[in-house]
């Protein structure tokens, strides 16, 4: 016995030493390197800071907080929120230097389909990531439900985080259009910090899909035209069934690196690639012994099926799904193209499967070199919205 706990500490050791010799940036600030020094310097971006500055904080004399605060004064939250007016954009960042997102916080009011959340990287013109805001954190359908992974964190009272690291090299935009005919008011913060970014890092992308309802026996496409060097990361979809019955028996396809008719990855089923089973139904048996069949809601680091929308059986019929996929220790790499599809799949009789004609929408993540191929044209504000 003391003979394996010396020869684990002597591991241990070794491991700390060539980790130690290692120069390190504080991008990568998880559990297995906290206890590290960096040269990083930590900055925060919110209403109450508008750029950043080192000791610019809670300097504001007037804001949405100016009424409430109107007796202690400045330095009394004075500024917690802006009001982002209709059919205007506002710029939440801008960043000069070399850093890394580390964390974005966000609370929007309005309509999350008509908030439209884009960011650039190193003065581009063309937005790596441009995402409606609900989807983007995982609430598409307008509706809160708890979400708690890794990347994505949704807490209560509509409280958006992020936690997706995002690189750049000189210069890092985010913006936010409310595209709504109403004003909107947004709390939020961005945490980053200004730091040496290594050579082989990747320029971090979201991209927005949605087709309502899917033509009969064609397949949903997440993600095309992705070219260039980089990794898949994540998918998140917002599924509405317009069938009776089961409807993810549909295979997931990655077409990389030249891939023509047939992928070079193949998923089984929607609730598979979603680490789920057999309709996500835990099948429970009640207490007269008769079996209780219902969508089992889940969320866990790396996927959840964290919304069900039921239907009330009047005006909001509709099931409706929120499903996440997070590849964080499975990233699907690829070298110079990606395309990704999933098949909409229910069942008919005779035990024939039945191509459904669904409403479905997806955010899909991926980091890349730069430039990346221009995203196709978002969807109209009526194609967008949550009926």
């Amino acid at each position: 016995m003391k003979r394996k706990i010396i020869v684990f500490l002597i591991f241990v050791s070794i491991g700390f030493t060539v980790h130690a010799q290692q120069p390190y940036n504080g991008i990568d600030a998880g559990m297995h390197n906290l206890y590290r020094l960096s040269d990083a310097t930590s900055r925060s971006i919110s209403a109450e800071n508008f750029n950043g500055a080192k000791g610019g904080g809670g300097q504001a004399t007037t804001g949405t907080g100016t009424n409430a605060s109107r007796e202690l004064g400045q330095g009394w939250k004075v500024s917690p929120s802006v009001v982002i007016k209709s059919k205007t954009t506002f710029t939440i960042a801008e960043i000069d230097g070399e850093g890394s997102i580390q964390h974005i916080w966000m609370t929007p009011t309005g309509n999350w389909r008509f908030s439209i959340l884009r960011i650039y990287w190193d003065g581009e013109t063309e937005p790596s990531v441009e995402v409606p805001v609900g989807d983007f954190f995982g609430m598409g359908w307008g509706k809160y439900a708890s979400l708690q992974s890794l990347a994505v964190c949704v807490n209560p009272g509509s409280a958006f985080n992020c936690y997706w690291p995002m690189p750049f090299r000189k210069k890092c935009v985010i913006t936010m259009e409310n595209i709504d005919v109403k004003d909107m008011y947004l709390y939020y913060q961005v945490d980053y910090i200004l730091t040496s970014v290594p050579d082989d890092a990747a320029y971090f992308h979201a991209r927005f899909n949605r087709v309502n309802p899917l033509p009969y026996k064609e397949n949903y496409v997440l993600a095309d035209n992705i070219k260039g060097r980089g990794h898949y990361v994540g998918t998140y979809m917002a599924w509405g069934v317009h069938n009776n019955g089961w409807w993810g028996e549909g295979e997931i396809k990655f077409y990389m690196d030249g891939d023509k008719e047939f992928p070079t990855i193949c998923g089984t089923g929607t609730e598979d690639y979603f680490c789920g089973s057999y309709d996500f139904d835990t099948r429970r048996v009640n207490d007269a012994g008769v079996e209780i069949t219902d969508y089992t809601e889940f969320s866990s680091p790396y996927t959840g099926l964290h919304q069900v929308i039921r239907g009330d059986g009047h005006y909001n019929v509709s099931q409706r799904f929120g499903m996440y996929r997070w590849h964080i220790s499975d990233p699907i790499r690829f070298e110079q193209d990606l395309k990704v599809t999933i098949q909409a799949l229910g069942w008919r009789s005779e035990g024939r499967y039945l191509p459904l004609q669904d409403d479905i929408a997806s955010t899909v993540f991926w980091y890349q070199t730069e430039p990346h191929h221009p995203f196709p044209e978002l969807p109209s504000k009526d194609q967008l919205e949550v009926n």
